[in-house]
């Protein structure tokens, strides 16, 4: 199962096109590219519940909101799905957007509450060689360039840290996240449902760690 070029190229028209008026005179086009972005989105779960334990997949709608938005184009040019995990014990997500010229996987903690912003951090503080081990990870560096990202980061350490703390450039994190991105060409191969699980994998040391500050204190006693 494999995305077509046919999706990618009314991916473009939409993106060149984005107004009613076309898409409802593309409608039948629009849901040939759906149904096939439907089908590679469920290969990749399948996959995934080979090896984690998935609660829901979602593929969001194409449709914006753009009441709040200064951008008032009606539709997103790009297929994207979610996949949660199961339970309160396995922690992080997965997501996969599929746009011409700027397709992306990522995992983690997009912006993770108040409250396990908090713990992260105060693991951070206490000790983060865990966390450094898992960005110096050969696996993880060849998949996701051995660094976090986030939307945003405070310019100094947060309220009640230590300003001249040695991680403070992990302590200035509002999320903690991992993404890879892919070519055209990488998208429309044959095996990139394969590789994308196979980046998917290479986030579990990191979902594994994180779920286990999240779940337990810093004594290192269960919170569940």
């Amino acid at each position: 199962m494999h995305f077509e070029k046919s999706t990618f190229k009314y991916l473009q028209d939409l993106h060149k096109n984005n107004n009613r008026d076309w898409f409802a005179a593309e409608k039948e086009t629009y849901f040939e590219a759906q149904q096939n972005a439907k089908k590679v989105f469920g290969a990749i779960h399948l996959n995934l519940q080979k090896h984690d334990e998935i609660e829901k997949s979602k593929m969001m709608r194409i449709y914006r909101d753009v009441r709040f938005s200064k951008d008032k184009t009606p539709y997103k040019a790009h297929f994207a799905n979610s996949y949660a995990r199961l339970g309160k014990e396995l922690r992080g997500g997965y997501f996969l957007r599929i746009r011409p010229g700027a397709s992306f996987l990522a995992g983690g903690f997009w912006e993770p509450s108040k409250e396990d912003l908090f713990r992260i951090r105060k693991e951070i503080e206490l000790d983060a060689s865990e966390i450094k081990d898992l960005l110096e990870d050969q696996n993880y560096k060849k998949y996701f360039g051995g660094k976090f990202e986030s939307v945003s980061e405070l310019k100094t350490a947060p309220r009640g840290f230590d300003k001249e703390h040695s991680d403070v450039n992990l302590l200035r994190k509002k999320g903690f996240i991992a993404s890879r991105s892919f070519s055209d060409e990488e998208v429309l191969a044959p095996n990139f449902a394969k590789e994308v699980d196979q980046s998917f994998k290479a986030l579990r040391p990191f979902f594994n760690l994180f779920s286990d500050i999240l779940t337990t204190n810093l004594n290192g006693e269960s919170l569940l």
